[in-house]
C-alpha cells in the first residue's frame, strides 16, 4: 500500500520549518561569523519560505522531497544536540 502523495507533502511542508530555521542560522553565521547578532531575524524567516517552497514544490517527486528535509532537519537537530554539550 502506497502513502498518499498528499500526505507526504503536508509532513515535508511540516519538516520545512525547523530545515529553514537551521539552514536560515547557518545562512547567517556564513555571511557574519559567529557574532552574527540580529542577522538571523532577516535570514531565518526567508529561508523558512524558501524551504516551504521546495516542499511545495512539484518539480521533484514528494518522497525525494521528504527525504531532503528529513534529513536536514535530523543534521541540524543533531548539530544543536552536539554544540550544547
Amino acid at each position: 500500500m502506497r502513502i498518499p502523495s498528499a500526505i507526504l507533502v503536508t509532513v515535508a511542508v511540516l519538516l520545512a520549518l525547523p530545515a529553514g530555521w537551521g539552514l536560515g542560522v547557518v545562512l547567517a553565521y556564513t555571511i557574519a561569523g559567529p557574532d552574527f547578532g540580529q542577522l538571523p531575524a532577516l535570514t531565518v524567516p526567508i529561508s523558512i519560505i524558501v524551504a516551504i517552497v521546495f516542499a511545495l514544490s512539484p518539480s521533484i517527486a514528494a518522497p525525494t522531497r521528504l527525504t531532503i528535509l528529513a534529513a536536514a532537519t535530523c543534521f541540524f537537530v543533531l548539530v544543536g544536540l552536539l554544540a550544547s554539550h
